[in-house]
């Protein structure tokens, strides 16, 4: 039976640190501010920004929301976020997505200033992934990927990754940031051929394609740590299930991540990690 990597630790280790970092910034007389920009009230949105918050409180992070109706025109967001790029109160941004197809998501987004992009939702920001430099922060799910690899003493150096994903949310940043801890990484996708096999030949797995249960038992081998980033409703079993199946994968790998409680119980940690980090830099 594989070794279950949860979450909860990792968070509560992350935590810890930010915490730290929070106090002495408060010392300083700095209060690191989180602002939740959201358009309409999509549950999941809903159900994520509840979960940021009660995070923020545990750590000691100040939260402000800026909350629109779904008919926002483009330039009112505009405006919204040209006014937080101005408020030196407010170190960090998490902006939902996606935006309303009547404005221009892109423009929009890059509108914000990378320094307080909180979760890679800008060029720059993104461009900062590649190129190793602190333009801006990775998406948080990305970042919570490396956080439980390293929480449990996976070493990457030499070691050969599959990636089954592309997207820019999980499957590019996390990719670029394996090369950064000198893992050797493959990308797979829609159009890759022959996936089992190649997942089967790698010793870290990350299953994040956006597919419930795609990952089966034909995918992997002994010895393998699965980290698996789906979230996926699965009317079969009437619950959140990943893009690993768990059940058939469980009694093979070596190291696998539960879902609902791996990587996701993470996300909302990296993020106030984050808005720590922002507001030390701001500080300087």
């Amino acid at each position: 039976m594989a070794e279950i990597l949860k979450g909860s630790a990792v968070a509560a280790a992350l935590n810890e640190k930010t915490i730290a970092r929070v106090n002495e910034l408060k010392e300083k007389g700095v209060v690191p501010t989180l602002c939740i920009v959201r358009v309409g009230e999509r549950p999941d949105d809903l159900s994520y920004e509840n979960g940021a918050v009660k995070r923020a409180l545990a750590v000691g992070v100040n939260v402000v929301k800026r909350t629109f109706t779904t008919d926002v025109s483009e330039d009112e967001l505009i405006a919204a976020i040209n006014e937080i790029n101005c408020d030196s109160s407010i170190h960090g941004v998490l902006m939902f997505r996606p935006l309303p197809r009547s404005v221009n998501e892109t423009r929009v987004c890059n509108a914000l200033k990378p320094e307080k992009d909180m979760d890679g939702i800008t060029d720059l920001a993104m461009a900062g992934v590649y190129a190793q430099k602190p333009l801006g922060y990775p998406p948080c799910t990305a970042q919570a990927v490396i956080e439980l690899l390293d929480h449990y003493g996976v070493d990457l150096t030499g070691k050969n990754v599959t990636v089954i994903g592309r997207s820019l949310v999980i499957g590019k940043p996390v990719a670029m940031m394996l090369i950064k801890k000198n893992a050797t990484v493959t990308v797979c996708h829609t159009r890759t051929k022959n996936v089992p096999e190649i997942a089967k030949n790698a010793d870290i797995l990350v299953a994040a394609a956006g597919s419930a249960g795609m990952v089966t038992k034909d995918f992997v081998r002994e010895g393998q740590t699965v980290i698996d980033v789906g979230i996926n409703w699965s009317e079969e079993k009437g619950k959140i299930v990943g893009d690993v199946d768990f059940d058939e994968v469980e009694g093979i790998v070596e190291k696998l991540t539960p879902v609902p409680g791996g990587v996701g119980g993470v996300t909302t940690s990296v993020l106030m990690s984050h808005v720590a980090e922002a507001a030390k830099r701001n500080a300087r």
